[in-house]
């Protein structure tokens, strides 16, 4: 049952069950800790809060992937990507021990493992989830879990960013190879993204009650870092919207792996392997540079919270600060 208690300006919450561990939270509104009691009893009586420490035997890390994809990750936008993660995590051997055995020399073989097939950033992708996990067991679901086995492990550290452009002539190929393709979209979320600086997830969402042709921007509500930015939009970007039919309530009525599986073919087609599609995004923000535009002002179009982000952009323009000191 649930105890709740006024401790100086504050209610304490302690709720206890048989065989489980106490569950404590501290509110400023009685109203607070009475919701929260409840909703927490109900849990408990519903499907069980928290294993036991005995129970540890037999609850596995797989067990609790499979708990934390099912009231975490599917309600997270990236869920998608996510699922794909743990659902390779829940093939490996790691995911067959018991979390009372758990400890960080597990997740350091595994490290050490996947470090031999899977790009540095892949792996740290992963940990990150399973790091996760373990923290939303403790904190959120009181797992007795006293140390989080994952965060005690070095992560695998990443190499230099990506700084691929575009070379001379590879736009004019694209935008041939489109030419010869179906997808008639293709060409313009080509264009687009070099205009805007946007994400593929922010172009594909991207919705016309957002675009403003008076003003020239364009609202981009959700954003990868949670908060939403209006960007300028160029006049270039404004002829491929007018261009645009208008019979959706988004620009680009596709999906995100429809662009992905359109831009393998077209590279395949023209033979330029070794460009991505993200790097249009790069050529755009490096673009944004040479004509001059300040950090602050490209930190406003490509959404980056931490001007530090775009400091790699600014070697290319070098020559521009060498002529301003003359």
């Amino acid at each position: 049952m649930a105890t709740i208690r006024k401790r100086n300006s504050s209610y304490h919450v302690q709720v206890r069950r048989s065989g489980q561990p106490t569950i404590t939270r501290s509110f400023k509104k009685k109203s607070d800790a009475d919701a929260w009691a409840r909703q927490t009893e109900a849990k408990i009586d519903h499907r069980g809060l928290a294993p036991s420490r005995s129970e540890l035997e037999h609850f596995t890390v797989g067990d609790l992937l499979r708990r934390y994809l099912s009231e975490v990750v599917a309600h997270k936008r990236s869920k998608v990507v996510e699922t794909q993660i743990i659902e390779v995590l829940l093939r490996h051997k790691m995911a067959d021990y018991a979390l009372a055995h758990i400890t960080p020399e597990v997740f350091r073989a595994f490290r050490d493992e996947r470090m031999k097939v899977v790009k540095a950033s892949t792996l740290r992708r992963q940990l990150c989830i399973l790091q996760h996990a373990f923290n939303v067991a403790y904190k959120e679901w009181s797992f007795p879990i006293y140390e989080n086995p994952v965060a005690a492990i070095t992560k695998p550290a990443l190499g230099n960013p990506r700084d691929r452009r575009l070379e001379e002539g590879e736009l004019e190929q694209l935008l041939h190879g489109c030419s010869k393709s179906r997808v008639w979209w293709l060409p313009t979320i080509i264009l687009f993204a070099i205009e805007t600086g946007m994400r593929r997830g922010e172009m594909v969402n991207a919705r016309w009650n957002d675009v403003s042709f008076e003003a020239a921007t364009l609202l981009i509500p959700i954003t990868k870092n949670g908060q939403p930015r209006t960007i300028p939009l160029s006049s270039r970007a404004i002829d491929l919207l007018r261009e645009l039919p208008n019979r959706d309530e988004r620009i680009f009525p596709i999906t995100g792996n429809a662009v992905r599986l359109a831009w393998q073919r077209l590279k395949g087609r023209v033979g330029i392997d070794d460009l991505h599609f993200h790097d249009l995004r790069h050529e755009a923000i490096s673009r944004f540079f040479e004509m001059g535009l300040s950090v602050p002002e490209v930190a406003l179009i490509s959404g980056h919270r931490d001007p530090r982000m775009l400091f790699r952009y600014t070697h290319l323009r070098a020559e521009d600060v060498g002529k301003k000191l003359k």
